[in-house]
């Protein structure tokens, strides 16, 4: 299908000196998933895969064990999800996704973005429709033929398998992120999970040349510069 997957999402973070944006971010979704389940990794699966992909992101180990610990206390921050779509530079689909303590203040940094950059902050369900919502596992090793009948026997609904390079990327459902992961690990017991994720994905892409490209660049910037912004998915696809 050709899902163009490093085209995926924008990252949290581009450079060493954002790296402390990207520790406090963590922390925040670390407290939040342990929050919301219990504080033990053993015995809340997504708090323990965001645990796996902190360490990939090379998160010190006392920015993870902070919000643990903050999550087992009383009271605390009160955190919740917000999900904001529109249209970036050039026509291009965006899907924002928040933490938030504060929504008025996360709804007007996040519409001060769009309003800055030539893009236009749409209502809840514009833009969604033109993403799929999947789990993404990316590895080298395996065999797309002894990958598929691992999913099937676990009876996990694959979207995709792409092989280039020796690389082998997964998409199966979202909902199926754990049941799929475990089949992976149970088919491939060496295997080394590079990427491991639950994304939205464009159906389609749009190239963005020129002005559009440069405006799209400066509003991706000012996104990142936004406290509350976890993660950012789009459409758009700059030429190299």
């Amino acid at each position: 299908m050709g899902r163009s997957f490093e085209n995926r999402k924008h990252s949290i973070a581009k450079t060493a000196a954002q790296k402390s944006k990207l520790y406090s971010k963590y922390g925040k979704m670390l407290y939040v998933a342990a929050k919301n389940g219990v504080p033990d990794p053993e015995s809340n699966p997504s708090l323990k895969s965001l645990m796996e992909k902190a360490k990939r992101e090379q998160v010190p180990a006392h920015v993870i064990d902070k919000a643990l610990e903050k999550a087992k206390g009383a009271g605390g921050e009160d955190y919740s999800e917000a999900r904001y779509e529109g249209f970036g530079p050039g026509g291009c689909s965006v899907i924002v996704d928040c933490l938030t303590d504060n929504p008025n203040r996360t709804i007007t940094d996040v519409r001060n973005c769009f309003n800055k950059c030539n893009a236009k902050l749409g209502n809840s369900g514009s833009v969604s429709h033109l993403f799929d919502h999947l789990a993404v596992f990316s590895f080298k090793g395996g065999e797309q033929d002894q990958v598929l009948e691992a999913m099937l026997e676990a009876d996990v609904d694959v979207d995709d398998v792409e092989e280039e390079d020796g690389q082998l990327t997964v998409f199966t459902a979202a909902t199926d992120f754990f049941k799929a992961k475990q089949a992976l690990l149970d088919a491939i017991p060496d295997i080394e999970l590079e990427v491991q994720e639950i994304t939205f994905i464009a159906q389609a892409s749009t190239e963005l040349t020129g002005d559009d490209a440069k405006a799209f660049e400066k509003f991706l910037d000012m996104l990142d510069d936004c406290e509350d912004v976890q993660n950012v998915y789009h459409s758009a696809q700059i030429p190299d």
